[in-house]
């Protein structure tokens, strides 16, 4: 009696714990099926045409604004410096007085030209006189033939010494404006090299450096393999050239290529080039960095498609075609050249195609997705 009493009791407890577990496991069930994500009916989704056409492929490197034109600005006569007319980091005109050497010497050489050339002059058209007197006293005999010979030559002597004269003025003159310099071109002054009570010599000493920055240039440096193809693309016309600013969101400069070394660096097999940006804007400062891109070279009758829409397998890369239907065709395809932010497709795409950007990681083969835009 008591062993069979034993029986039931664990018999009993057995079903009491079968219980147990089997309430938990419910439980446990229902919160798993309250954590499990709802499979969407329709996957939302951004897509993109496949586009069919010429591509320029763009080439990206570093290159630095360098001043279009600078000038050392130097006397052309030696003197004191009187003043300087321009204001240090500020624009000067074309044209514009920006420098006086005291000009109280020259004026002095000029005076005494001046009155060089009036002796001389006065002297000459005496000569002259004299001779108009006496030639017709020469033939009646009343004048010599040597003296007429003698005021013959002394009105070439006079009139050779004018002419020395008015080269003399003219010298002085000369010398005389080279007291005021006027800038060559539209440029920013840099800082001074020397301040007023200085003393200059001709041709040797500095004053001032002067950078035209409208327009500007930038210079970069290229592989020399890109040279081929950035000749094709200058045969075809001009090269547009974009250039921006490292670290900034503003929009590019377009700038135009207008210059290519004539030999290739042999120490880094690149060549380098220039374009040309108007400036207007002053936006680049001589010395700058900036970032260049340039196409290279042009390929004919290609598929592209945004980046973004390229993915990888293990079997490969591939994209999802969006369908009429509203579904969804993971297609393989061999991707190309990258250029922006469009990639070439060389295989896999006719060009008429619209494959999906964005929401590809929630995507199978033959999921419905409807599509959304940013807006949306």
């Amino acid at each position: 009696m008591q062993g069979s009493s034993r029986k039931k009791l664990v018999v009993l407890a057995a079903i009491i714990v079968a219980a147990i577990v089997a309430a938990q496991m419910f439980r446990g069930g229902e919160r798993a099926a309250a954590k499990a994500p709802a499979i969407p009916a329709s996957v939302p989704v951004k897509v993109a045409s496949a586009h069919r056409g010429d591509l320029d492929l763009t080439l990206k490197v570093i290159g630095r604004a360098e001043a279009f034109s600078t000038v050392n600005v130097q006397a052309r006569v030696s003197g004191q410096l009187q003043a300087l007319l321009f204001k240090p980091g500020g624009q000067v005109k074309q044209g514009e007085t920006i420098i006086r050497i005291d000009p109280s010497l020259l004026q002095a050489q000029l005076d005494q030209a001046l009155g060089n050339l009036a002796k001389d002059q006065a002297q000459l058209d005496n000569a002259i006189t004299v001779i108009k007197r006496y030639q017709p006293l020469l033939g009646k005999g009343y004048v010599s033939q040597m003296d007429y010979d003698t005021y013959k030559a002394n009105q070439s002597i006079y009139t050779a010494a004018v002419k020395a004269d008015q080269a003399a003025v003219e010298l002085a003159r000369t010398q005389l404006g080279y007291t005021q310099i006027q800038a060559p071109f539209d440029s920013i002054a840099g800082a001074p090299l020397v301040y007023p009570g200085a003393q200059l010599t001709a041709n040797d000493t500095s004053i001032v450096v002067l950078n035209q920055i409208r327009p500007i240039h930038v210079t970069f440096s290229v592989p020399e393999t890109g040279l081929d193809g950035i000749k094709s693309t200058m045969a075809r016309g001009k090269v547009p050239v974009a250039v921006n600013i490292p670290g900034t969101k503003s929009a590019s400069m377009d700038a135009e290529l207008d210059f290519i070394n004539n030999s290739v660096d042999t120490t880094t097999s690149t060549i380098q080039l220039k374009a040309r940006y108007a400036n207007d804007d002053d936006r680049l400062t001589p010395g700058q960095f900036v970032e260049v891109a340039l196409p290279t070279t042009r390929l004919t009758n290609v598929v592209t498609v945004p980046v973004v829409a390229l993915q990888n397998s293990p079997l490969g890369s591939f994209v999802f075609v969006a369908n009429a239907d509203g579904t969804v065709q993971q297609r393989m395809v061999t991707a190309g050249p990258t250029t922006g932010a469009q990639i070439v497709i060389e295989k896999g795409l006719n060009g008429n195609e619209t494959v999906v950007t964005d929401g590809q990681l929630l995507l199978v083969d033959g999921a419905r997705v409807h599509v959304v835009t940013d807006k949306g």
